[in-house]
């Protein structure tokens, strides 16, 4: 007969003060986000008073330089802080990555006085981001987006509409991908849009199977009139710049993944240790001993993979194929975890009075979002066998 249940995860961090944080993250989701995580999800709620206190914790600057207000953490570390708030409450854990991939364009691409002049606020000012990419009818051929920006002497005029942006409506900043020039990759160019900017305006949220406390939204640009100063990097840059930041934020959805099959498999953990059935628990039959066997194998085959990423980047390498092997591996490993969690649960499993089907539902869009899948398949084929021929 066992007595087990979830055990702490145990993590390979670099520095004592990596632990420190990790510790410090652990106390504010058990005390801020895990309590109500359950009701604000099933009410679709927005926890933007966590945000503001992530902001004010240093926890959405983590891996920015230090000059501008950021954590100067490496990547190994950033990911494991988010994997924690993955685990707690996946719309946090998912928030704190698109916050960070909409600040990649203007703190690796912008210029000194760009930078000095937003960074500090939207790192730990309280401000929260969104990444505006896609677009109704550009998906995975982000480069076909139709969205143009118009120039007038210093000023642009953008016109179009964005789809799938998390955060639309309520963010304080958009970082927005937008048509300078001719058809294809090379005619695109980034912006930073403050979120109150005239013409800009948020259609309802989309009504998804899960994260309903996260909104997404269709986002509108009416005559968005920008200054040049707030132009990212060189005119027809833009593309280069979403694919840079799309490498690392595919590291994020990963993490973000494992947190959410963590959090599956220590519920699985703690219902079959507890749950008596012909005299013992069933986690004593060895039927479901090799689901959470095999469950547990995925997690940490996932998080080995996410992490050796991880230190590819925070050592200046190439990291684009293992980004997109830690996406789709992860994001799979997601999926089959959390319907085993429910399988696991039985009859429980399927109800909401238990986290098992959330996490389910959560998990589902993981593999959909910031490159589904198949496009993180044609991304790792292209580097082992080059490029398709035409």
């Amino acid at each position: 007969m066992t007595d087990h249940g979830p055990q702490p995860v145990e993590r390979q961090l670099p520095t004592e003060e990596a632990r420190d944080l990790l510790a410090l993250v652990r106390d504010l989701v058990q005390r801020e986000v895990e309590p109500v995580a359950a009701e604000e999800e099933e009410a679709g709620r927005f926890p933007r008073e966590v945000f503001r206190l992530l902001s004010a914790s240093g926890l959405l600057a983590l891996p920015y330089t230090e000059e501008f207000g950021g954590g100067d953490q490496p990547y190994e570390v950033y990911l494991q802080v988010l994997e924690e708030l993955a685990a707690a409450r996946l719309t946090v854990g998912l928030g704190v990555s698109v916050h960070t991939l909409a600040c990649h364009a203007l703190a690796g691409y912008g210029t000194k006085q760009q930078q000095a002049e937003h960074l500090p606020d939207m790192l730990g000012g309280g401000l929260l981001g969104a990444y505006c990419l896609s677009e109704p009818s550009s998906g995975s051929d982000a480069a076909s987006l139709r969205t143009r920006a118009t120039r007038d002497g210093d000023t642009w005029t953008i016109e179009g509409t964005k789809a799938w942006i998390t955060h639309g409506g309520i963010a304080d900043f958009y970082t927005v991908l937008a048509r300078t020039g001719g058809e294809g990759a090379h005619g695109i160019t980034a912006f930073l849009v403050p979120g109150d900017a005239p013409g800009l305006t948020a259609a309802a949220p989309e009504r998804k199977m899960g994260m309903k406390g996260s909104p997404t939204a269709q986002l509108h640009f009416d005559g968005v009139r920008v200054p040049d100063a707030r132009r990212i990097g060189e005119e027809g840059q833009g593309f280069a710049i979403a694919l840079s930041a799309l490498d690392s934020g595919r590291l994020g959805i990963a993490a973000c993944a494992i947190g959410v099959a963590q959090a599956a498999l220590d519920e699985a953990l703690a219902f079959t240790a507890g749950r008596q059935q012909f005299g013992r628990p069933i986690a004593d039959f060895q039927g479901l001993r090799f689901m959470l066997a095999d469950m547990a194998t995925q997690i940490e085959a996932g998080r080995a993979l996410y992490l050796a990423a991880a230190r590819l980047r925070d050592a200046g390498l190439p990291f684009s194929k293992q980004a997109a092997m830690a996406k789709l591996f992860c994001t799979d490993a997601a999926m089959r975890v959390t319907v085993d969690a429910v399988q696991l649960l039985g009859g429980y499993g399927y109800t909401a009075d238990f986290p098992a089907e959330r996490y389910m539902r959560e998990a589902k869009v993981l593999q959909i979002v910031e490159g589904t899948n198949q496009i993180q398949r044609m991304v790792i084929a292209r580097h082992l066998a080059g490029p398709e021929s035409h």
